[in-house]
């Protein structure tokens, strides 16, 4: 539950002076009220909120060096991604 165990994880880290990053897809709750309570909390305590997408973007870094098996996961989970990873592909191919 977001408003208990990453709320009090992440306010307990922050506290002892760790840089703290939530990903916010990554857990779940009872209900919106209650998790954007929790999101609030958390930002304003000093977490910085993401989602797995931007933390896998920023552990990425260069797009140009594909990190093996990274383009695997985002084409899987993001079909969008798939379409544009596709059409490129498509574009820069030599014929």
């Amino acid at each position: 539950m977001t408003e208990v165990f990453v709320a009090f994880t992440t306010l307990s880290a922050l506290a002892e002076g760790f840089d703290v990053f939530v990903v916010t897809d990554a857990s779940g709750t009872f209900n919106e009220l209650t998790r954007h309570s929790a999101w609030d909390r958390m930002s304003q305590a000093g977490a910085q909120l993401m989602t797995w997408f931007g933390v896998a973007c920023e552990l990425h870094r260069n797009w140009r060096n594909n990190i093996e098996g990274l383009d695997s996961l985002l084409t899987k989970h993001i079909p969008d991604y798939r379409n544009l990873m596709t059409s490129y592909a498509q574009l820069t191919s030599k014929k």
